[in-house]
């Protein structure tokens, strides 16, 4: 029997178990070896939605930055036939995610690489947001150097409006407040932004306004996680 990759989609929000189908458990008990973002975190998902799952009985990898190691870690299990899961931190693995290059790999491998249906935190926000649907683009983290900063956000600008098309992107939780600030300070006043933070969490909030709008807001998003989506 050839290896199945399983990419498995984790929760959003630790008290959402709901988002996550059954089929999900079937999947990963189908598997010898699991590959994740934060063991940790993984292995107190897989309890969460599975009591009977014995943890032990996997053979784990952390997803990290010596990239050559775990791809021939990833290449062994492959080679042994073994079935893998990929467990991002959170959402899907191979959206915004390092498990991507895992996922690479199984295809230049030929190997089957199974999607599992779960939470994406970009495309529940796009869903919610209003925005274009239809052209969209997601940019990941902005630059930190605040000048850097204004620049890439004009340039986004002036690409959405000319394109008509959705920015998303992201922040660093506790740099939230600031991005909000610059992102005040830089857009036109009519320019859409969507501010969707929690979500699926019991404090869940998305709203579009314009961005003049937002400056008559008082609005405090530190250490919430946050998805940001831009239309001019």
């Amino acid at each position: 029997m050839n290896s199945i990759v399983y990419l498995v989609p984790c929760v959003l929000d630790e008290t959402a178990l709901n988002t996550i189908p059954h089929y999900i458990i079937e999947a990963v008990k189908n598997c010898q070896v699991i590959f994740a973002e934060n063991e940790r975190t993984a292995r107190r998902f897989l309890k969460s939605i599975c009591k009977e799952i014995v943890i032990d009985d996997y053979e784990w990898f952390t997803i990290h930055k010596a990239e050559e190691d775990q791809k021939n870690s990833f290449r062994q299990k492959v080679k042994e036939h073994k079935n893998i899961a990929i467990i991002s931190e959170a959402g899907c693995p191979g959206i915004a995610d390092p498990g991507q290059i895992l996922i690479e790999l199984a295809q230049q491998l030929n190997v089957v690489v199974k999607p599992l249906v779960g939470p994406s935190s970009i495309l529940l926000a796009l869903m919610a947001s209003g925005m274009n649907g239809q052209q969209f683009e997601f940019v990941g983290y902005l630059p930190i150097d605040n000048g850097e900063r204004m620049k890439t956000i004009k340039e986004l600008e002036t690409s959405s409006q000319r394109k008509r098309s959705t920015i998303i992107f992201i922040e660093t939780p506790y740099r939230n407040n600031q991005l909000i600030e610059t992102l005040l300070k830089s857009c036109k006043p009519s320019t859409r932004l969507c501010i969707a933070a929690e979500l699926t969490g019991a404090n869940e909030f998305v709203k579009t306004k314009t961005i003049a709008d937002w400056g008559k807001e008082k609005t405090d998003f530190h250490k919430k996680p946050v998805i940001f989506l831009l239309l001019a």
